[in-house]
């Protein structure tokens, strides 16, 4: 066999070759752009056009088109009164105060041992069964500090599972009626959490939970069917108005502390078997600095 016709074909072959690669290659690359430009270039983001810089692939709620729908879009007071409008009539189921009892073993079940709760400021996982005066009990904790607006425990604000959490008494009993704020000196028993005389800080992991409870409050009583108007801000120590601060504080700790598993399957739970409205900023963290 001739040898040098053998290599001068494998020559041509080769070149061929490379030839139908660079000509795949460069039909991807656009006019104004270089081969290597056409490598590094990070694919777009899913969500990038999406008008809610918060929401990514895997957080956005399925309900912006049915039970959000006359809201998203909207800003400011527009926006407020328009989700005071949507999860005020679609709360059709209320609790007595006895009620909130059984419940509150639901919405804040131990996802990792169903006969416990999880308790709102220590964390600690305790029995459902083990509820009631003692010490080590669990009790029934108004986040929205019921004095502030003397609302009570009547069906309405006083039981609305949105803000009530199931709390050790001993640590429920030095958040007291206190705002919240940053600082203090720690509460025993609850790890994180930090009081003083007009303030109290929860840990970390719930920050976000307590200003997304105190704003849906906000949201959801305005003051026009018989209840006081709620309205968080920027101070403490506000005693039996219808306020609670620190609105500058509680917004930090939204930012700080985004919703978590457990606080959307609560949201979840409640709009399902119980109240049938949601927190709003539970699925829309970013409609906090939409309003306030």
């Amino acid at each position: 066999m001739d040898t040098t016709c053998v290599t001068r074909r494998a020559r041509i072959g080769l070149a061929l070759a490379i030839g139908t690669v660079l000509t795949a290659v460069v039909a991807q690359i656009p006019a104004n752009a270089t081969a290597t430009e056409s490598v590094h270039r990070p694919a777009a983001a899913p969500f990038a056009s999406h008008p809610s810089h918060a929401l990514r692939a895997g957080d956005h709620t399925s309900y912006d088109d049915t039970y959000y729908k006359d809201a998203v879009g909207k800003t400011g007071q527009a926006l407020k009164d328009s989700l005071h409008r949507i999860i005020s009539t679609t709360q059709t189921g209320k609790l007595t105060y006895d009620e909130v009892w059984d419940a509150l073993k639901d919405t804040d079940q131990d996802p990792d041992k169903s006969g416990n709760v999880i308790l709102l400021y220590s964390g600690r996982s305790a029995s459902k069964d083990a509820h009631g005066g003692g010490e080590d009990d669990w009790n029934r904790e108004h986040v929205w500090a019921k004095s502030h607006g003397d609302f009570g425990t009547d069906t309405g604000p006083g039981t609305d599972l949105h803000h009530l959490r199931p709390a050790e008494v001993s640590v429920n009993g030095a958040r007291g009626d206190k705002d919240f704020d940053n600082g203090g000196e720690a509460v025993p028993g609850a790890p994180g959490s930090r009081t003083d005389d007009d303030s109290f800080e929860p840990r970390d992991a719930v920050k976000g939970d307590v200003a997304r409870m105190i704003l849906y409050m906000a949201v959801r009583y305005d003051g026009g069917d018989g209840f006081p108007d709620l309205e968080p801000n920027d101070k403490v120590d506000n005693g039996t108005a219808p306020h609670i601060g620190k609105l500058s504080v509680l917004k930090q700790w939204s930012k700080q502390d985004p919703p978590d598993s457990f606080e959307k399957h609560r949201n979840q739970v409640i709009f399902d078997k119980y109240q049938h409205n949601r927190n709003p900023f539970v699925d829309h963290p970013e409609w906090v600095d939409a309003i306030w």
